[in-house]
């Protein structure tokens, strides 16, 4: 690890213009695609990121979606400081790894975690409403990202039933069929439910969208504050956001009222939440596979 902390000291000493030295480092355990350290640092304390460098510009998207969100002013999120790449053999956890096995990292700001406030869940669904305030001219994003290590495509579109079925639905059960977990039947199915959208979502204006809202990526900073991290920003449906809070739990019931004071969702919302949850539910289908298929089985039959 000192090789890390040394090339990490240089590059925060360049970005802040001053002399930074690392004083402490601590593993911080939660995901199972990065390996995650607090920084103690003469200047505070930092989050930092470490991954393998397959997907080379993974911390580098993350990047750019976290200043997204930050540039909204409306939610508290971790602020990005500096991504990057090593050079030469760095050392984790008494290991020596070559260059093309440890080569990227993402840095931002340290956010301690805190007990949230008694209105933790009225402040976090009203600033989740003014991120989904946020608008485009057309559905997607300038780039594409990642949601999880899975490639997420972006490609303009002018309304969400196109994208949600050439970006979202379509790409996922073509590369799930690929992969042998589901067959050619099953994609022609999810081909007729495409069909079929523009007649199941209600004509909305692009919402900036965190992209993976569940209850692993948010949690209350400093004065119990919400806080969201590791998005995988784009513009599409509001209801996207939504279906995916509910889909893993850890959201209280008071949220989506409260959401709904500053924000109403379109009517029949709730009908729509499993149609929305077939996205990350296909990511995890090919992530993990298991119990994913049946339940991507059910949404599909739901709709069609």
């Amino acid at each position: 690890m000192d090789a890390i902390l040394s090339s990490i000291a240089q590059k925060l000493s360049t970005h802040f213009n001053q002399p930074v030295q690392i004083t402490g480092h601590l593993r911080v355990f939660g995901g199972d695609i990065n390996k995650t350290f607090q920084l103690k640092t003469n200047v505070g304390s930092f989050f930092l990121k470490l991954n393998n460098g397959h997907l080379k510009d993974l911390f580098e998207r993350e990047f750019e979606g976290l200043q997204l969100l930050n540039q909204t002013r409306t939610i508290k999120i971790p602020e990005p400081i500096l991504y990057g790449s090593f050079s030469g053999n760095v050392i984790i956890e008494k290991t020596a790894i070559p260059f093309n096995q440890a080569q990227i990292f993402l840095i931002t700001g340290y956010i301690q975690n805190e007990n949230p406030s008694k209105n933790f869940w009225q402040i976090f669904a009203h600033q989740l409403a003014g991120l989904h305030k946020h608008s485009s001219n057309h559905f997607g994003l300038s780039t594409n990202n990642y949601i999880g290590s899975l490639s997420q495509q972006n490609n303009s579109g002018d309304s969400w039933a196109e994208f949600y079925a050439t970006q979202r639905i379509m790409p996922l059960m073509q590369l799930a069929c690929e992969q042998n977990k589901c067959n050619k039947k099953e994609v022609s199915a999810v081909e007729r439910l495409s069909g079929r959208l523009p007649n199941l979502f209600p004509a909305e204006q692009p919402a900036l969208l965190h992209g993976d809202l569940w209850s692993g990526n948010f949690m209350s900073g400093t004065n119990g504050e919400p806080v969201i991290y590791d998005p995988a920003v784009y513009y599409g449906s509001r209801e996207m956001d939504i279906a995916m809070s509910l889909l893993f739990g850890g959201f209280d019931k008071s949220f989506y009222r409260y959401y709904n004071e500053v924000f109403p969702l379109q009517p029949n919302w709730e009908q729509r939440v499993r149609l929305c949850q077939l996205y990350p539910l296909l990511v995890h289908l090919i992530l993990f596979g298991g119990h994913y298929y049946s339940d991507v089985l059910d949404v599909i039959k739901a709709y069609i």
